[in-house]
């Protein structure tokens, strides 16, 4: 019964329901996910490093960021844009940040890692 496997599911995470069609996306998206937050992680470290912060300072900076992130993320009634739009100041150092971001096509790269992800989900699943 599907209400009893949501609810076992949602006993260690989040479940949800979606018609077979949606499953390459969600794969795509929620089981490619965790890697692209590690990449995340890693470019942060680094470009932490490369401004002068040892590694091990620069990792645990990034790694706490991306947990509070997620943390104010999954706050009841969260909204991922009116959280960015709250932590940046018009012409301060995150605007900075983030109109390099979106320069360099993040938004698009993170459509494309997913639709790929989410083709080559659909090509394993035709080949079995």
């Amino acid at each position: 019964d599907l209400r009893w496997g949501l609810e076992i599911l949602s006993s260690v995470g989040v479940a949800h329901s979606v018609s077979e069609s949606q499953l390459d996306a969600v794969t795509g998206l929620s089981g490619s996910g965790p890697a692209y937050v590690f990449l995340v992680a890693e470019a942060m470290t680094d470009a932490g490093v490369a401004a002068g912060l040892q590694r091990p300072i620069a990792r645990e900076l990034a790694y706490q960021t991306i947990a509070g992130a997620g943390t104010m993320l999954l706050a009841e009634g969260a909204d991922a844009a009116e959280l960015r739009a709250n932590v940046t100041t018009p012409g301060g150092t995150t605007a900075a940040g983030l109109g390099v971001l979106e320069e360099s096509g993040l938004r698009a790269a993170f459509h494309r890692a997913v639709a790929a992800a989410t083709a080559r989900s659909r090509e394993l699943g035709s080949e079995a």
